[in-house]
């Protein structure tokens, strides 16, 4: 079972080695073989979604937390600014490669989000940190405390953990997310995409959605189009931090269209 956990708690330049690895993770991304489960769940995606099925989901995932340890969870949370992602290996094998070529495949199908790898931590707002499963359990207890730590395991049972902090506008000002590299290459993409997605806002699972990453029924590896409706409603401008659902449902008429659009161009989808 994966995991997360909302809590509470000016653009900058990328270096040039950063820009460097960024390639080099995105060449290789393009390029390796993907895995045969991925490449199975792919070829069987759903890709057709009534706007009713798309509305459900975005208020299913958007609003809530699957454990809120601090805060209201009821209004929408997102980054209002530039999201660069600090990546730091603690094992073996070293998957920050992958890591920036599964960041490289989601900037560009979230329209008005601007992320990207850098590899200056003081610079980040999102830190990826990779350990081993056996390193796992302690990092949590690192990360959050005994007490928080024993709650999250005792709630949740993670397999891997994201988490966030917001400000009192529900503007995300840091996010950490924590993956095992040694579970299997399947698990680990699994992981990455739900955890770092979930990172940016949509922090809640439901099983109800079955087209979604964000239910723990579901396993994907890769940012199916379903997700990349939801991801791209919570960020396009119109939807604000701190906006309540009934003002969520008032501006979605407006919104949608122009998601749906670049999601199909995106895609390469029948308009």
């Amino acid at each position: 079972m994966r995991a997360r956990a909302a809590y509470r708690c000016a653009r900058r330049a990328l270096t040039s080695v950063a820009l460097a690895s960024l390639v080099l993770a995105t060449s290789i991304g393009l390029t390796r073989a993907e895995h045969p489960r991925i490449a199975r769940l792919r070829a069987a995606e759903q890709k057709t979604f009534t706007d009713e099925q798309i509305i459900d989901g975005f208020f299913k995932i958007a609003f809530g937390a699957e454990l809120a340890v601090a805060g209201r969870a009821d209004r929408i949370r997102k980054y209002d600014r530039p999201v660069r992602v600090f990546v730091e290996s603690r094992a073996k094998p070293d998957r920050r490669q992958q890591v920036a070529a599964v960041i490289a495949d989601i900037a560009p199908r979230i329209e008005h989000l601007d992320i990207a790898i850098t590899d200056e931590r003081a610079s980040s707002n999102v830190a990826v940190t990779l350990v081993r499963n056996r390193d796992f359990a302690a990092t949590i207890r690192a990360f959050y405390g005994r007490e928080r730590a024993r709650r999250i395991e005792r709630s949740l049972e993670p397999q891997c953990l994201s988490g966030f902090s917001k400000d009192e506008q529900y503007r995300i000002d840091r996010s950490d997310v924590i993956l095992v590299v040694d579970a299997g290459d399947f698990i680990f993409y699994d992981c990455v995409y739900e955890e770092v997605l979930q990172a940016l806002g949509p922090i809640n699972d439901d099983s109800s959605v079955p087209w979604t990453m964000f239910n723990d029924e579901v396993q994907k590896g890769f940012f199916d189009v379903y997700d990349q409706y939801l991801l791209n409603i919570l960020y396009d401008p119109r939807i604000r931090p701190g906006m309540t659902r009934e003002e969520v449902r008032a501006v979605l008429p407006q919104v949608l269209p122009s998601v749906r659009a670049f999601v199909a161009r995106v895609n390469s989808l029948p308009p």
